[in-house]
């Protein structure tokens, strides 16, 4: 009776015991599942956060002046959309674009436009033959009907083409901005060099970005012989 009586009272101590051995069980479980999905999600946003950083990264790796690359497919970087009366202006910027070590080629439409030509045509190819547009918004471009044709020529050229056409205002305040150019951004010209950098750097980006999205010349040859394409 007395062994009886000592039995059952040993049995809940074994059975806490094994409750408390099942229960540790499950708490290392959901620990060690848990620290997976940490180092995974931060494995994830580390190459999430390198991701956007790379293609600015290569693309100012990018040499704009290599033989073949696509800069070379038009005749001129930027065209420079003007009012004559602001010719001093435009030609000292134009001026420091071209003596960048990039060498830009500046259409300048006093200086480039081929005499006897009709001044149309010469517009419409300058725009044509161009990369970029800088667009020199000032008093006298809201009223030169000229300039909002070239301005209008560029828009239906490439209307969302990013970094094509850089409004340049100048002089004017922001209520005059003209309403076909506010879904772009524009530069401010308050101080000439501060201007002029940020002109040269927009063009050195849209170059840089054409030059690694587009094909180089001797790469579209090289894909045609292995087509078969003469």
């Amino acid at each position: 009776m007395a062994g009886w009586l000592k039995r059952v009272l040993q049995k809940p101590k074994q059975s806490s015991n094994s409750r408390s051995s099942s229960t540790a069980t499950p708490t290392r479980s959901p620990s060690s599942s848990t620290s997976s999905p940490v180092r995974s999600s931060s494995s994830s946003a580390s190459s999430s956060v390198l991701h956007p950083r790379s293609p600015l990264t290569s693309a100012s790796q990018v040499n704009i002046s290599s033989s073949g690359s696509a800069r070379w497919t038009k005749s001129y970087d930027v065209c420079i959309c003007h009012n004559e009366g602001d010719f001093a202006f435009v030609e000292e910027m134009v001026s420091y674009l071209e003596s960048q070590p990039e060498t830009f080629r500046c259409f300048l439409q006093m200086r480039d436009a081929t005499p006897g030509s009709a001044i149309v045509t010469e517009l419409c190819e300058a725009v044509q033959n161009s990369h970029c547009w800088v667009m020199v918004i000032t008093p006298g471009f809201l009223q030169d009907p000229w300039c909002r044709y070239q301005m209008h020529q560029a828009l239906a050229e490439a209307p969302m083409a990013n970094g094509r056409t850089i409004p340049v205002l100048k002089d004017i305040d922001r209520k005059d901005y003209p309403r076909e150019l506010r879904c772009l951004y524009y530069i401010h010209v308050t101080f000439k060099e501060n201007g002029f950098r940020q002109i040269k750097d927009t063009v050195l980006r849209y170059l840089q970005e054409l030059c690694q999205s587009a094909p180089s010349t001797t790469e579209r040859l090289e894909s045609c012989k292995r087509k078969g394409t003469p």
